[in-house]
């Protein structure tokens, strides 16, 4: 059944649908479905037949080049621009200069009006207000940092490429944790240090050094006579 169809999509309405469907973003499995074929069918008919190639390769360079502006606009920041507009009374000059012209073309596209006939379409066609402009914001937009990765990722895949940010988390992974231990390791030591059997007396002075020789022995001699 699909042999006896190609000869449909060769046709300009057929190639401009073709051209549409890829314009819209459609992927092939979503085209092939429309056309009432199967994905390796619409890629066989590809290779036979250039102009089915050529239309579906059109639209969908209209898309990226679409997408690809968008991105770039993205990445590097853009600027958008809100008007306001109010509706004002004209002066009595400008309306009057205003269906004076409506009135000449009128009469020249409409020989036969009547006069009547030309003021009310004058009336009807020139309004007494006006728009005229109240206010002008512009909004800055900064970069998209999503956008500029994804960008690195697919111009400089081999500095940007996932892999190489999986190394970088892995490096990171176990950075903190010799961080942890040696934390840890440091917290162990200041505990020891508070302990009072862990102390150690660092005495620079001989004079003290023998002090505290002799108050050891009168100590211990105390407690030899009390027991």
């Amino acid at each position: 059944m699909a042999k006896a169809k190609y000869s449909e999509w060769l046709k300009s309405e057929g190639l401009e649908k073709l051209t549409m469907w890829a314009r819209d973003g459609l992927t092939n499995d979503q085209i092939a479905e429309k056309m009432g074929i199967s994905r390796s069918t619409l890629q066989d008919w590809c290779n036979k037949y250039p102009d089915i190639s050529d239309a579906l390769k059109k639209g969908k360079d209209v898309v990226d080049a679409k997408v690809e502006d968008s991105l770039i606009k993205t990445i590097n920041g853009y600027k958008t621009e809100t008007l306001v507009y109010r509706n004002v009374k004209k002066s009595e000059l400008k309306l009057k200069a205003d269906r004076t012209v409506y009135m000449n073309q009128y009469k020249l596209d409409h020989p036969d009006a009547t006069k009547e006939e030309v003021q009310i379409a004058t009336l009807n066609g020139v309004s007494e207000y006006e728009e005229i402009l109240a206010t002008r914001t512009v909004h800055e937009v900064g970069p998209n940092p999503t956008a500029i990765m994804f960008w690195l990722k697919a111009r400089r895949p081999d500095i940007y490429r996932d892999q190489s940010f999986a190394r970088l988390n892995e490096a990171n992974a176990k950075k903190t944790e010799i961080e942890a231990r040696i934390a840890e390791t440091q917290l162990k030591q200041l505990k020891e240090a508070d302990n009072p059997s862990n102390q150690t007396i660092i005495v620079d002075d001989v004079a003290k050094m023998k002090e505290l020789i002799k108050k050891d022995k009168d100590e211990n001699s105390t407690d030899n006579q009390t027991d």
